[in-house]
């Protein structure tokens, strides 16, 4: 029979990176409601301490980090200040990311690359590795990236990203690979078309675009942050207790439908 209080989080203590809004804000109420005290992380701390307030509305106690997750001494700083706040990391939700502004292969500058990967990819590499050894200190523990479904199909004039998201998906083999003996099991969403602002301002820029993205999406809608969080539950819960290594698609049937 099933135990739905598999699915509980409750007692521990979850890092969420680019907390602020979109996906990021979503994941770390639903958590909250879900039993855990949340670390939330993003550049604008005006706009995390609404979602703090939020969480503690919720029962939960909150931490708002203000950091910029592509430069080392934040990345250090986040896991630092949440060990020293909480005495433990159990959950990562590696969610922070940017796509700044559309560009052809041929196009690209060094900037943009740089600006990019320094976020999507390093930034979340060696953060990582910072929290990982906290959590092997300790136990074990769960880390959850965020790629995209424009990891497995590059979208045109947002190569850089792409292959930032294909990446992330690398990044999680590699990690789940060298931390499973460590009991620290690593998983991947790959969300496909969800409204945020960063895809809504893409929307802007290109009219039309959204009908069109709406369209080849079997579900026939564009998704909702909230429709992330149920599967971030999952794969950070014991529910998937023996779930590692794996990119979960979700994306409402459009790569593979």
């Amino acid at each position: 029979m099933s135990n739905l209080k598999q699915f509980s989080l409750e007692g521990k203590v979850t890092v969420v990176t680019g907390a602020s809004r979109g996906i990021g804000r979503a994941t770390a109420l639903a958590f909250a409601r879900a039993g855990s005290d949340i670390v939330l992380t993003s550049r604008k701390v005006e706009d995390l301490e609404k979602v703090a307030a939020d969480i503690r509305a919720e029962g939960r106690r909150a931490l708002v980090i203000s950091a910029h997750l592509g430069k080392m001494a934040d990345v250090k700083k986040v896991a630092d200040t949440a060990r020293a706040a909480f005495t433990r990391i159990d959950i990562l939700i590696n969610n922070a990311g940017t796509s700044p502004i559309f560009s052809s292969f041929l196009e690209t500058e060094e900037r943009l690359w740089d600006t990019v990967m320094g976020l999507n990819l390093k930034g979340l590499y060696f953060l990582s590795q910072a929290v990982a050894r906290i959590m092997k200190e300790q136990g074990g523990g769960c880390i959850i990236n965020v790629s995209s479904i424009d990891g497995y199909l590059p979208e045109m004039d947002n190569g850089v990203y792409a292959v930032s998201k294909a990446g992330v998906i690398m990044a999680t083999r590699v990690m789940a690979r060298e931390l499973a003996p460590c009991n620290i099991r690593v998983n991947t969403i790959a969300p496909g078309f969800v409204h945020t602002k960063l895809l809504d301002s893409s929307f802007e820029a290109r009219p039309g675009r959204q009908e069109e993205c709406r369209k080849s999406i079997p579900m026939g809608r564009i998704g909702e942050p909230e429709d992330m969080v149920d599967t971030m539950i999952y794969l950070a819960s014991d529910a998937s207790k023996y779930v590692t290594g794996h990119t979960v698609i979700v994306d409402g049937g459009l790569l593979y439908v």
